[in-house]
């Protein structure tokens, strides 16, 4: 019997672009997809005919508990990071279909936002640096115990809870990334969320912002990378001398994975010259400073917010457990390409190539 995957998000960023990579290099896998609406199921059986589609969302909770019991790998990275009741339909459906002779494996999708707790709720500021840095392999135990009350954490507890008090049967694993960039290669998504905001917003409002002394940092990784990290854990599921590895899963199961970092101002001022560099801008942008306040009464937006603080870690257990090795070039390279990217969507949208 072929190895059962259930992929929540095959129609996002993160989850087609892992899932085009492990289809690839996993073609006796069998797969199944939650998929929201029809017109997308129709996008993903033209790319993908043999994936079986599972109409719904992730509040319908009977319907992620059947497939999580169905499935030996689960892949969960449609709003894995906040909806709690999907999080618990799979722990559910992971723990009522598996055994210890037939272990289930969870992969969560986490975020680095979790780590802005120390900025946001304990030193609250924004824009200035931090030379705290998290890290996943000796640090471990700090992650996994981060307070209730941070970003994502609710959801975090409860794939740890379920990987802890059911580690017989279900093997979890969370992977927060930070900033993603890189054209995804999905069948509905390829576009990432927080610098792509950032070059919208500069490209329209034509003025490069920076919250505060826009030092605060954040770490980044290429969305090829990231996929490969998955299709790491996939592998490890699938080999007989990882399926146990208590470095991989359950109570150590958390893995960042970034390749740098970035200052955010710096960030924002190098998008804004290059907007001017390559024809999108009449003129070389002003950098203006905000308050975090402004920053949210903006445009951007709840999505600006991220742009003061700081999410800062080493993703060393993904490299030392499992041979990752980021590929792909810097977010500093890619920036022309998401300015490009960004400036045909907008006229797109907005009908007009005035931008």
């Amino acid at each position: 019997m072929p190895t059962r995957v259930f992929v929540t998000g095959i129609t996002g960023y993160i989850g087609g672009d892992a899932f085009y990579l492990i289809q690839q290099n996993h073609p006796d896998l069998e797969f199944s997809a939650l998929i929201r609406t029809e017109d997308k199921a129709r996008q993903v059986r033209e790319k993908y005919p043999k994936v079986r589609v599972v109409l719904g969302d992730l509040d319908d909770a009977a319907k992620v508990t059947q497939e999580a019991a169905w499935a030996d790998i689960v892949i969960h990275t449609a709003d894995a990071s906040d909806h709690v009741g999907a999080a618990n339909a799979i722990a559910k459906g992971m723990v009522e279909g598996h055994s210890p002779e037939r272990p289930g494996y969870w992969l969560h999708t986490g975020g680095t936002g979790i780590l802005t707790y120390f900025d946001s709720e304990v030193r609250k500021v924004s824009g200035e640096p931090d030379e705290k840095v998290f890290n996943d392999w000796y640090g471990v135990d700090e992650l996994v115990n981060l307070p209730t009350a941070a970003f994502h954490r609710n959801v975090d507890e409860i794939v740890l809870d379920t990987g802890s008090k059911h580690s017989d049967r279900v093997k979890t694993v969370i992977v927060c990334p930070p900033t993603i960039y890189g054209r995804g290669r999905g069948p509905v998504s390829g576009r990432g969320r927080q610098v792509y905001e950032l070059a919208s917003f500069i490209l329209k409002q034509k003025y490069s912002p920076q919250i505060g002394r826009g030092l605060a940092r954040w770490n980044n990784v290429h969305v090829y990378d990231l996929s490969r990290l998955y299709d790491s854990l996939v592998r490890a599921a699938l080999d007989p001398t990882k399926r146990d590895d208590k470095e991989i899963w359950g109570a150590k199961g958390y893995l960042l994975s970034e390749n740098g970092e970035h200052i955010w101002g710096d960030l924002s001022r190098l998008i804004g010259q290059q907007a001017f560099k390559y024809g999108h801008l009449t003129h070389e942008p002003e950098h203006k400073e905000w308050s975090l306040d402004e920053a949210l009464r903006s445009p951007a937006g709840f999505e600006a917010a991220s742009w003061g603080y700081n999410s800062r870690g080493s993703a060393l257990r993904a490299r030392n457990i499992l041979g990752w090795r980021p590929q792909e070039r810097s977010l500093e390279a890619e920036v022309p390409e998401i300015i490009r990217s960004e400036a045909a969507r907008l006229v797109c949208v907005m009908g007009t190539s005035s931008i």
